[in-house]
């Protein structure tokens, strides 16, 4: 009899979504286009347009990942997925392209390509949207920009285009610098895990438009990654990854130099004229910089512009999809849904700018979600709140002595980042952190359980006072949230909120490394990425100082060499001191 129901129970699901796809098909339209640029490279261009009516509104999305599915089927995320179904049910005209170099549109692919030149992914953006409001029947002459990640990027530089049709544009998560935040760089340390996986699959030449994924080499990391990277060089990786045009101009720009800083997004935000939604998760473990300091940029730079800031408990482009709330062992509740997130920031946002419709008076400037106490708060934190790394406490008052702990860093048995380190799981960003209790190289700072709640919302700044054997050291700081031993099922989990890490040779500049004195105290400071959080009463902060962060992030030789050319013989051990007058700085609420 189960199996009976079951059976009847599965096909009225599939009658189910074949009518959904049948009244898609019977509201909308699908055609492709290949749309010139000025210098004649044709885009391929995916269109879905309405059936009924006039006066759409059009929102584009240009992604280096495939407008797929070509030809005459729909793309399935117009029917499953409930930002797009909501876009659709308001009769969006949506549009999706190809960019330059990738998939079906001509021409040459260049990674984070600069604004500079004669073209670029600002006048491509220009180009587009002169010709969809021009042939597309029925728009409404305003045109919204979106993306996540990569298209992060374009939608920016779409917002950038100058064309008066473009009315807003939302980035999220956006590429926007990656040797100092994203994905392939840290503070000018390489992110190995994920630059590795990376840059095969944005790396091939010699483009002829195509409907399929090229073929990649495939990387064997067996019989882990720890494993793996511990006994490689980005010399010996070289080979391994070859061919990848851009690891191969990474090669030739060691530090951060004008090539680097060319393809910064946030020098060119300045006089942006569509309004703007910057959308983020704090726990994203690829963007997380993109979002808080592409907004930070507008605002400084673009004082004028209708720019919004909305940052939540999500993973990478979460906000995005079912299941947005949940992370590893957390559940941050309905507020923190797809289905929230839609209905009270990013469809009342393009409504109104591109259609007139309701108001955004009551979206915030800034729009956080507090993990902790898992409710949205307005703005960031305006109070400055201090910890010393005095001993093993954290201590809110200035050390009355001058003393240090040490710890010696051995690049052949780096500090994990997580307790599996086989393949990067997003769920590191919250995991629980107790893998490393009883390492001698990882330095614990705590507090006594807190007597109040402490909420932080922004950036953490990092002041160590240093001083190492040897000519270079990295130095990672992970910021922890210890649950008391009492605390019910997470009784004594120490979760991760907050860690990042730094290249003491970039300590004065990203562009000119200067070496380490070897025994000369000297300090280093850098961000964290922005957090949004409540230690609640009865937690511990914690604060954790280590030299290696692996393989998440590659191990450093120790020495003032060319990461590049350096060999395995390079990589040596350094005896690290940490001085109490260190410190850590939050926004606090």
């Amino acid at each position: 009899m189960k199996r009976f129901l079951l059976s009847i129970l599965l096909a009225l699901a599939a009658v189910g979504a074949a009518i959904v796809s049948q009244s898609l098909a019977v509201k909308y339209e699908k055609a492709e286009y290949r749309i010139v640029m000025r210098d004649s490279v044709a885009l391929h261009t995916t269109v879905y347009k309405p059936r009924w009516g006039r006066n759409h509104p059009i929102l584009v999305q240009r992604t280096p990942y495939s407008c797929a599915p070509y030809g005459e089927a729909f793309s399935e995320e117009l029917k499953s997925n409930y930002l797009m179904k909501s876009f659709v049910r308001r009769g969006y005209i949506l549009v999706f392209q190809d960019v330059r170099g990738r998939f079906m549109s001509e021409g040459e692919f260049e990674n984070i390509r600069p604004a500079t030149g004669s073209v670029n992914e600002v006048t491509d953006s220009y180009d587009t949207v002169e010709w969809l409001v021009n042939n597309i029947e029925g728009n409404n002459g305003k045109v919204g920009f979106y993306g996540c990640s990569y298209p992060g990027f374009y939608a920016m530089y779409a917002g950038l285009c100058g064309h008066p049709a473009v009315k807003a544009v939302s980035p999220q998560a956006p590429v926007t610098d990656w040797f100092m935040g994203d994905d392939v760089h840290h503070n000018g340390v390489m992110m190995i895990a994920d630059a590795f996986n990376l840059m095969p699959m944005l790396s091939h030449t010699n483009h002829t438009p195509t409907t399929e994924w090229l073929p990649t080499r495939q990387h064997d990391t067996s019989p882990d990654q720890y494993t793996f990277f511990r006994g490689a060089t980005r010399d010996s990786l070289h080979s391994v990854i070859h061919p990848s045009s851009f690891w191969d101009d990474m090669s030739e720009h060691p530090d951060y130099d004008e090539w680097w800083q060319s393809r910064d997004l946030r020098q060119y935000l300045y006089d942006v004229v569509p309004a703007v939604l910057v959308v983020g998760g704090t726990f994203d473990a690829e963007d997380c910089f993109g979002a808080w300091n592409s907004y930070k940029a507008i605002s400084t730079q673009s004082p004028d512009t209708d720019c919004r800031l909305v940052i939540g408990p999500w993973a990478h482009g979460a906000w995005r999809n079912d299941g947005a709330e949940r992370l590893g062992d957390f559940d941050f509740g309905e507020k923190a849904s797809c289905r929230y997130y839609a209905d009270n920031f990013e469809i009342p946002f393009f409504e109104y700018h591109l259609r007139g419709r309701g108001s955004v008076v009551s979206l915030p400037k800034v729009s956080v979600f507090l993990s902790g106490s898992n409710k949205w708060v307005d703005g960031l934190g305006s109070k400055s709140r201090k910890f010393y790394l005095d001993g093993n406490t954290l201590a809110e008052q200035h050390p009355t002595d001058s003393s240090y702990r040490s710890y010696t860093s051995d690049p052949s048995n780096p500090v994990p980042y997580d307790s599996q380190t086989v393949a990067r799981r997003r769920e590191y960003m919250v995991a629980n952190q107790d893998f490393t209790d009883g390492r001698a190289d990882v330095l614990e700072y705590t507090t006594e359980p807190l007597k109040s709640d402490i909420s932080v919302a922004g950036a953490i700044k990092v002041a160590l006072d240093i001083s190492a054997s040897t000519t270079d050291a990295d130095f990672a700081v992970r910021v922890i949230d210890v649950y008391p031993q009492d605390g019910g099922e997470k009784a004594g989990y120490q979760m991760l909120v907050r860690a990042d890490v730094m290249r003491a040779r970039y300590r004065e500049s990203f562009s000119t490394p200067i070496p380490l004195v070897p025994d000369r105290v000297t300090r280093v400071e850098f961000e964290l990425p922005g957090v949004a959080h409540t230690f609640k009463a009865g937690h511990q902060l914690q604060v954790c100082v280590q030299s290696s962060w692996y393989p998440l992030a590659e191990r450093s030789p120790q020495q003032f060499v060319n990461l590049w050319e350096c060999s395995a013989d390079d990589f040596i051990k350094s005896d690290i001191k940490i001085y109490n007058s260190s410190y850590i700085n939050f926004s606090e609420l």
